[in-house]
């Protein structure tokens, strides 16, 4: 996930006990709720201590806003339709290096059956040792997508114009690494 703690390949995999995915987006126009996502599981490779490549699988099923209500209806087909798409899946097409620890990271995004292209903001940390002598590395980042480029449409308009919840949604992730 970062660079390498020798020259050459290195490949990684995510530590799905130390990463996670939130989002907020606005709900009647003057209110945000925040929610997280699943578990996140996957892939990432290092060639020469350049991020090179990403593969990510979040888990649909386990998003949280903190309302067993909302969460239901959002795993429903009104939204995620979790039951014939469980998962969100990100495979990177391409990974631009912006700075020492910069990536523009750019990939195919699957949510609810339909693949979209998307670019990601990642700051990358430098690998460290952990306690058990494991390579570990870290990724962090956010990001913004369209709901209805996924054919997320479910909303209404509210009297005052604003729609009851906005198209945009908004997210950040911390994703840890440790050498495969």
């Amino acid at each position: 996930m970062s660079e390498s703690p020798a020259s050459g390949i290195v490949n990684w995999n995510i530590d799905s006990t130390h990463s996670s995915i939130d989002f907020s987006v606005k709900h009647m126009g003057v209110f945000t709720v925040r929610g997280s996502l699943g578990t996140v599981t996957g892939t990432a490779a290092t060639v020469d201590g350049t991020v090179t490549a990403v593969n990510l699988s979040i888990d649909a099923t386990g998003i949280n806003t903190g309302n067993e209500q909302r969460d239901g209806h959002l795993k429903s087909a009104d939204f995620l339709n979790v039951e014939a798409n469980p998962t969100f899946d990100f495979k990177s097409t391409s990974v631009e290096k912006k700075g020492d620890a910069e990536y523009a990271v750019t990939g195919d995004l699957t949510i609810n059956g339909t693949t979209a292209p998307i670019t990601v903001q990642v700051e990358v940390v430098p690998p460290v040792k952990d306690p058990w002598g494991n390579t570990r590395s870290g990724a962090t980042g956010s990001g913004k997508l369209l709901r209805s480029v996924f054919g997320i449409t479910y909303n209404a308009v509210m009297e005052t114009g604003h729609v009851l919840i906005s198209d945009e949604i908004k997210f950040t992730f911390d994703i840890q690494g440790v050498t495969a």
